[in-house]
């Protein structure tokens, strides 16, 4: 912006002597000679410009300094490994903001969160799951960033992930979906095709499923990994997170029962988080599965001979996938400038894609995505399939309708329920939250 006031002042100044020297005789000369002062006040108040504007930067600069701290809660030890070597990096690359980052486990995160908020005893900067940041930014932990970082080349649903009452209230770290994984040499030997819709899907699941063998698995636990996996079946449909006791929302239900009661799906699903989903698949004990991408690294490095691919989730009237991801909240009222700078210098093309391949994850900054896999084919479809990934919420009590839904669908699995009494009840609830 500075740079173009200054630029705009030379093209003026520029465009005036030119237009005054196509005149002739006398007046052409009196007129260089007028453009030649109109020329020298132009520069010195460009001087006065590029001054105001040094001023300017070093001003921002002074005031981005101290000790910044940030809480995350990866358990993964290739992902602290690689956000300790991003903030090494950034604190040589300048002397006037330090950086350190504390783990936080997940199961106490969001409960360290609250209690630091209520003893004034946080960070300045943490990286959260994406479904809890409206949560947490209708408390007033977060700053208002509107304005203050440009997110306009992002995915809409990491935005929106991160935006509550029309304002920013952090800035997306990475991004994730789900999509459907399959055993390549069991789907040849089955004779089976790639599925592309719910029924293929229930009838190629069938087909791979044998006495030691579940044609398809996805985590079902009842928290908000359970939902996380489960909502994209209800989206699909055409309905929302908080419209399950319609058509569409009775039919995503009944799609998980049908899949239970014929065998195709394991009731175990109940109790595997996703990285037992994954392990099942690499032990050849589930054919099919819905997972997401940060599951890559491991399965590469872990079953390297397995043959097996991704496609897209099957759809039943449109393509949807969930969003998952961090995003980073700057915490209000802590060193703001600091953490600014330094999300200056971790959402650069450089640091993004090694951040991004090392975890397994997808740009949130969608001309970095592009660009960031360009000779692996399963994380392009992973980008493909982010077109389709819809976040959960935006919405402060999130956590409550997550609660509902999650309930639902495992009353179903386990036939404590019918698929129309589960989404009564969720519904119920729900409307009680969001009405």
């Amino acid at each position: 912006m500075k740079l173009k006031k200054v630029t705009s002042l030379v093209m003026a100044t520029m465009l005036v002597t030119m237009t005054l020297t196509g005149c002739g005789g006398a007046a052409a000369q009196e007129s260089t000679e007028a453009s030649a002062e109109e020329a020298t006040e132009a520069s010195a108040e460009e001087s006065q410009v590029e001054e105001a504007a040094t001023t300017e930067e070093m001003a921002e600069e002074a005031s981005a300094s101290g000790d910044v701290t940030i809480w995350y809660y990866w358990e993964n030890e290739s992902h602290q490994k690689a956000l300790d070597e991003m903030i090494q990096g950034y604190n040589e690359s300048q002397s006037n903001v330090s950086v350190e980052a504390k783990y936080v486990p997940f199961a106490d995160f969001k409960k360290q969160l609250s209690i630091g908020a209520s003893a004034g005893e946080l960070p300045d900067l943490v990286i959260l799951d994406n479904p809890d940041h409206a949560s947490y930014a209708s408390m007033g932990i977060f700053a208002d960033l509107t304005g203050k970082f440009d997110v306009s080349n992002y995915y809409e649903g990491p935005v929106g992930s991160c935006t509550y009452d029309s304002k920013l209230y952090g800035v997306p770290f990475g991004s994730n979906c789900l999509a459907l994984y399959y055993n390549k040499e069991m789907m040849d030997a089955a004779g089976a095709t790639v599925p592309t819709t719910w029924d293929e899907l229930k009838e190629t699941a069938s087909m791979l499923t044998t006495d030691k063998v579940s044609g398809l698995a996805f985590c079902s636990l009842q928290n908000e990994e359970g939902t996380f996996n489960f909502l994209p079946w209800v989206w699909s449909t055409g309905e929302t997170s908080y419209t399950i006791d319609t058509e569409g929302g009775i039919q995503a239900l009944t799609y998980v029962k049908e899949l239970i009661d014929s065998g195709a799906m394991s009731k175990e699903c109940i109790n595997w988080t996703q990285g037992d989903v994954m392990n099942q698949f690499i032990s050849g004990n589930v054919a099919m599965m819905i997972n997401g991408p940060w599951q890559v690294p491991t399965m590469r490095a872990e079953a390297p001979d397995l043959k097996w691919e991704v496609a897209l989730i099957p759809q039943y009237s449109q393509y949807a996938s969930g969003l998952g991801g961090e995003n980073y909240g700057v915490i209000a009222g802590g060193n703001e400038a600091g953490a600014l700078d330094f999300l200056g210098y971790a959402t650069a093309d450089e640091q993004v894609k090694f951040m991004m391949n090392t975890m397994g994850y997808i740009s949130s900054d969608k001309t970095i995505a592009e660009t960031q896999f360009t000779d692996d084919a399963v994380m392009k479809l992973f980008v493909e399939q982010m077109q389709y990934a819809q976040p959960r919420g935006p919405l402060a009590e999130w956590p409550d309708v997550s609660d509902a839904i999650s309930l639902a669908f495992n009353q179903v699995i386990t036939g404590a329920a019918t698929p129309e009494d589960a989404a009564k009840t969720a519904q119920g609830t729900i409307d009680s939250i969001v009405q």
